[in-house]
């Protein structure tokens, strides 16, 4: 990891890099969701999106595993100013366990560390199991996680194999659903089809290698999509190859049009409507009287609906202004006028 710019190294004319093609980043704001390809990490679909649309910043909303597909949430530009409570939001997965392994990343990735028999299962004993991983339970994240112990990754500590104890923290599981159990129940490869939708901090990984220690053989991911995040519960995906398509038939423009505008993205946090006047002080860093009706965190938006920025309301119904869009000030501005 590069630490400062001093540190980047030096490119010579013989390095491929030099015939690189400069990249003309441009300021441009939207959310993208991107259908992560499997075997890719999730910063490496960060970059490779931000290069193709050029974007001047970008940042994801929340890590998906190199062996996982699906929803990864894109932000560009003043996009990434919601980035972080949409973390937080609520997920849905479909993933495989393959019952009888257990391996030290609690996927199909890791390296096997032991095998145990399938003893017969029936539906009944299966649902029973998923139970007592729904609802606020105690959870202990892989060792192999993005986790940070020392300001370093764990997944770091694991590999250079150092003894990492991880302590078991509160999570929800909204849903932990059987859907097919067919390869199984025929005789065939010990494989079952779950889904599950779950709150923020919580590994699909874990609550496999938990199903299968209850089920007294082990178990461990071998797929894992992710179908949506709040508020993008039916979400229109694009797949890298995809885009990369659209854009050398169509062009920029039309690529630009594959992007959300950040207003979607505040769907989840209470709205609160603010005149130009009221806008022009919140861009000055000033507060709102009010009374506002809602409390905590809300989405600040102007009176015709543009999005102007997150907002705090306190105990006593005062608004504050906590991350604005760049335009939020002129937004003001130009209706006070």
């Amino acid at each position: 990891m590069r630490c400062c710019a001093i540190c980047d190294p030096v490119i010579t004319p013989t390095d491929p890099r030099a015939a690189r093609p400069r990249i003309d980043w441009r300021r441009l704001d939207g959310i993208l969701l991107l259908d992560k390809p499997q075997g890719m990490s999730s910063n490496q679909a960060l970059q490779q999106a931000r290069r193709l649309f050029r974007a001047d910043k970008a940042g994801h909303t929340g890590s998906l595993d190199p062996l996982a597909t699906g929803l990864l949430p894109i932000c560009f530009g003043e996009a990434t100013k919601i980035a972080g409570g949409l973390l937080g939001a609520r997920k849905a997965y479909e993933t495989v366990a393959r019952l009888g392994v257990v391996t030290d990343t609690d996927d199909a990735e890791g390296q096997v560390l032991r095998e145990r028999p399938v003893p017969a299962l029936t539906i009944d004993q299966i649902d029973a199991a998923l139970r007592q991983l729904t609802g606020h339970i105690l959870q202990k994240p892989p060792v192999y996680s993005a986790l940070k112990r020392g300001g370093e990754p764990l997944y770091a500590k694991a590999r250079r194999g150092e003894p990492i104890e991880v302590e078991p923290r509160a999570v929800e599981v909204h849903a932990f659903d059987l859907i097919s159990a067919a390869d199984l129940l025929d005789g065939g490869e010990p494989l079952l089809r779950l889904h599950v939708e779950c709150g923020s901090g919580t590994y699909v990984r874990s609550l496999v290698r938990d199903l299968g220690e209850l089920l007294g053989c082990g178990a461990h991911v071998v797929e894992l999509r992710r179908l949506w995040v709040d508020p993008f519960r039916e979400p229109r995906m694009w797949t890298l190859q995809g885009l990369e398509q659209l854009r050398a038939q169509a062009g920029e423009r039309v690529l630009d049009a594959c992007l959300l505008p950040v207003e979607i993205g505040m769907a989840s946090w209470p709205e609160v409507r603010v005149n130009a006047a009221q806008a022009l002080r919140l861009g000055r860093g000033q507060g709102l009287r009010g009374p506002y009706p809602v409390r905590g965190q809300v989405a600040i938006l102007d009176e015709r609906g543009r999005g102007l920025g997150l907002g705090e309301v306190d105990a006593e119904g005062r608004l504050r202004p906590v991350r604005l869009f760049r335009w939020a000030a002129q937004t003001g501005a130009a209706g006070a006028q």
